[in-house]
């Protein structure tokens, strides 16, 4: 069973009394949590695949129903261990699957549990002897989006997961294919990918389906990995026409990183505006990583920010109130691997957001 309007909607009525107004919203049918969990750091060990469950378990405990992943993550540990703390959460009847949203990403070629000794051989074996793909689909010698890899590792996802439907699935990071390949080329082959995402969606595999990016649209258009979200819909509609599934994506935004919403790089028509607002026009959800920009902003932030953000205790708790509260973005994703991490930064549940104060922070 996927999320649905129902389920999510209940789980966010249990925390009328202990989240603030505007903590969860509305999104693609669905009732999120403004503050998600990320699982992409950690070491490949027991000990983390532990801790990452923990910390799943108490984030849903404290109102977080959005949880993000990636099969190549910690060699699809990270999936495995969210897997785990799902099995957990419906034993103990914490939460049902269908009032938790659960995304993760396919594209770079993930290991098994450890780094192989022999990469070339594992891609050899794994995909190209199997038929998954072969040599020349991969690009930079480590990613591919054909139908056929798309499918094998949105199965592979299911199965770490133990669940039969993920409710966003996201190619990750496509601007890599721009290293090798030209940009008439890409946009033909994301046609092809979504052609195949779209049968997935039928299928009940997934729900919805987005881009999960690092540089592609936040970056200058001039630079060679720029991507274009105008025609990344085009793409959706010429093979689905205006019921396509693109609903959602993925980009890094945080105190450093504040390009997709100061910088006027993609176009809507004939007018330049930043990629958050581009989005809102277009309906798209934005899921912001790298909240706390992989642990940097969990200190010294300037004193501005206190003012600004009053009512918190940490300079973490700052940061991602600073992210939950930027007009346009609808899920700050956290990496927690640590329960005691989850405790802190869901404190931000209880105190309002502030989308009034974030556009003055720029001029601070």
């Amino acid at each position: 069973m996927p999320a649905t309007t129902e389920g999510t909607k209940r789980y966010a009525e249990r925390f009328e009394a202990s989240a603030a107004k505007g903590y969860f919203s509305e999104q693609q049918g669905l009732t999120m949590s403004s503050v998600g969990l990320g699982t992409y750091l950690g070491k490949p060990d027991a000990e983390t695949d532990e801790s990452y469950r923990a910390a799943v378990v108490r984030a849903v405990e404290l109102g977080v129903n959005v949880i993000d992943s990636a099969i190549n993550y910690r060699f699809q540990r990270s999936e495995r261990a969210i897997g785990q703390a799902l099995r957990d959460l419906a034993a103990a009847g914490k939460a049902s699957r269908d009032e938790l949203v659960i995304a993760t990403k396919a594209g770079y070629i993930a290991f098994d549990t450890d780094q192989p000794a022999n990469p070339q051989q594992y891609f050899t074996e794994t995909f190209v002897k199997t038929g998954v793909a072969t040599p020349d689909d991969l690009v930079a010698g480590c990613h591919c989006m054909t139908p056929g890899f798309l499918e094998h590792q949105i199965n592979l996802s299911l199965g770490n997961l133990g669940i039969d439907s993920l409710d966003v699935f996201y190619i990750h990071n496509p601007e890599t294919q721009l290293s090798e390949i030209d940009r008439g080329e890409f946009y033909k082959k994301l046609r092809t990918a979504f052609k195949f995402l779209e049968t997935a969606v039928s299928s009940g595999k997934i729900g919805m389906y987005g881009l999960a990016t690092w540089n592609a649209f936040r970056v200058p258009g001039t630079s060679p990995d720029f991507i274009s979200i105008e025609d990344v819909i085009q793409c959706a509609r010429d093979v689905a026409g205006g019921g396509h599934h693109f609903r959602v994506v993925q980009l890094p935004f945080n105190l450093a990183m504040t390009e997709a919403y100061s910088r006027f790089n993609q176009r809507i028509g004939e007018t330049s505006l930043p990629m958050i607002e581009v989005c809102q026009k277009l309906g798209l959800t934005v899921m912001a990583s790298a909240s706390l920009y992989q642990s940097q902003l969990t200190r010294n932030l300037p004193e501005y920010t206190h003012k600004k953000l009053p009512g918190l205790n940490t300079d973490t708790q700052r940061a991602i109130q600073f992210v939950r509260s930027t007009p346009g973005v609808s899920v700050a994703l956290v990496g927690m691997s640590k329960v005691v991490h989850v405790e802190e930064n869901l404190f931000v549940r209880t105190v309002p957001a502030a989308p009034g104060v974030v556009p003055k922070m720029f001029d601070a």
